[in-house]
């Protein structure tokens, strides 16, 4: 939404990742001036967030890709967060990215979330990883810290060794 105008100028598509620091540097956008165009907002123009969307100055913040040479290497890699497959350290599978927070004042990605396969969905849902336990991002996969073991089954164990005994 338009501060001077009070109207929608775009509609938001995706996010655009760096996948170095894990930041979102802005948006692409699709114009509302001309449906054809897709736009890209850089957040440093953002006014705010709002339920009812993003909230910038104007239509004219809005750029096209070849204008943004400081976002050239970034847009060039085309990092997709959402279905980006994460494993552990160990090479344990743990599923694919089904949606991530983020501070909204610094843009930083802080909690990814992880969908599992049916079979570990059962046991264990779904996942959630902080950007502190994210060892590794290549362009096919997301490595993160080896989960520590949930603390029934390490009391489980105990208390079977001891009965054992």
């Amino acid at each position: 939404m338009s501060l001077r105008t009070g109207t929608a100028v775009a509609t938001t598509i995706s996010a655009i990742f760096n996948p170095n620091n894990l930041k979102i540097e802005g948006f692409y956008v699709q114009d509302s001036f001309d449906s054809k165009k897709k736009l890209i907002l850089l957040c440093q123009d953002i006014r705010e967030i709002i339920p009812q969307g993003i909230v910038i100055n104007d239509h004219e913040v809005l750029g096209e890709s070849d204008e943004l040479v400081r976002l050239k290497e970034v847009l060039e890699i085309g990092f997709e967060l959402v279905g980006m497959p994460v494993q552990t350290e160990s090479k344990s599978k743990l599923g694919k990215v089904n949606d991530y927070a983020t501070d909204t004042s610094s843009m930083f990605v802080q909690k990814i979330y992880v969908s599992q396969s049916i079979m570990k969905s059962f046991s264990g849902g779904a996942l959630s990883i902080d950007r502190s336990q994210i060892v590794e991002i290549s362009s096919s996969k997301i490595i993160v810290k080896d989960l520590q073991q949930p603390l029934r089954a390490k009391l489980g164990s105990s208390i079977s060794s001891a009965l054992a005994s």
